[in-house]
């Protein structure tokens, strides 16, 4: 009796994912967005490659039987989530802990980077104009980072090594961690305020006028969650006003950032292309990791970095 392989359906992007440890354990097809939905009833294992794509979004409400198991590419989950696979017995896993510590290091890159106005210092060099100025020192002076995840946690920790008291904020207060309700007093003490939480119906928009109006002039904004979580209208008139003294973005509501976005010109405004976890070789972590998981599932072993899909990130942190 012949045993028919499972189907894992790639919805690819370049390059493609390295599944060469799954030859003759799984029949593998790959497709676009455009042919996503013909081909997701046929799909045993949807593997989200594209994690910057929305058409599972589209693609999931249609007819027919869905995958069992959908696995992103992504810490992040709000690209592909809907309500019918929300509702769904479908089970799906991120790429937790992959960008954990790649992501810690930027943010401190950035913190050092600001404090040290090497921004400045390049600027002026191209210029070929010598200017003296003083820079800010970074021990002693204090972080909120909100989002109390394996990220929100590794930039803590990276900040701490920096002699930086830092306060982690999560969606439920517990030991070590703030909840929601503190947020506020955080920030109004913060020189630095972080935000590396997960898309939420309760963290869109969080960072609103209201916000940036609490946080102390000095304080520098930065952001390596999502686009989302920030009212950018009010970030900009933040900056314009100088009611925060400077941000960074790597993240945004549009991406890529258009370049007519008045964003690129905003004052104290420093702006990366959504790469702070993206280091030489992280695609083939992902894929490995990927793979790990797939063995474990055809073995039938419980699965790991499993979402809890109505929260919108994976419980237990």
């Amino acid at each position: 009796m012949t045993s028919t392989l499972p189907t894992l359906l790639v919805l690819d992007a370049d390059p493609p994912p390295r599944l060469g440890r799954l030859t003759g354990r799984a029949r593998i097809e790959h497709t676009d967005a455009a042919g996503l939905a013909d081909l997701l009833p046929g799909a045993d294992v949807l593997l989200v490659w594209d994690f910057t794509s929305h058409a599972v979004r589209g693609a999931w409400p249609g007819e027919g039987p869905r995958p069992r198991w959908v696995h992103t590419a992504s810490a992040g989950v709000d690209h592909l989530m809907c309500p019918e696979l929300a509702a769904s017995d479908t089970v799906v896993t991120n790429a937790r802990g992959i960008f954990d510590q790649p992501v810690a290091e930027y943010v401190a890159a950035l913190v050092l980077a600001v404090a040290k106005d090497l921004p400045r210092t390049l600027e002026l060099q191209r210029e070929r104009t010598w200017r003296h100025r003083e820079t800010r020192r970074v021990a002693g002076t204090r972080a909120c980072v909100v989002g109390s995840g394996p990220i929100g946690r590794a930039i803590a920790r990276t900040l701490k090594a920096l002699d930086v008291t830092t306060a982690l904020v999560g969606r439920v207060p517990r030991t070590g961690v703030h909840g929601p309700g503190d947020l506020d007093r955080l920030i109004a003490r913060a020189d630095w305020v972080i935000a590396a939480a997960p898309l939420t119906g309760q963290t869109r928009g969080m960072f609103d006028a209201h916000r940036f109006g609490v946080m102390q002039p000095s304080a520098v904004f930065v952001n390596v969650g999502r686009g989302q979580l920030v009212d950018e209208d009010a970030l900009a008139e933040a900056l314009r006003r100088r009611w925060i003294a400077g941000a960074a973005l790597d993240v945004f509501a549009a991406e890529p950032l258009p370049g007519d976005s008045p964003l690129w010109g905003l004052p104290g405004l420093v702006v990366s292309p959504h790469m702070s976890g993206d280091t030489v070789g992280w695609r083939d972590e992902l894929g490995l990791q990927f793979v790990e998981l797939y063995e474990r599932w055809a073995a039938g072993r419980p699965l790991r970095n499993v979402v809890d899909k109505k929260r919108g990130y994976v419980p237990g942190h």
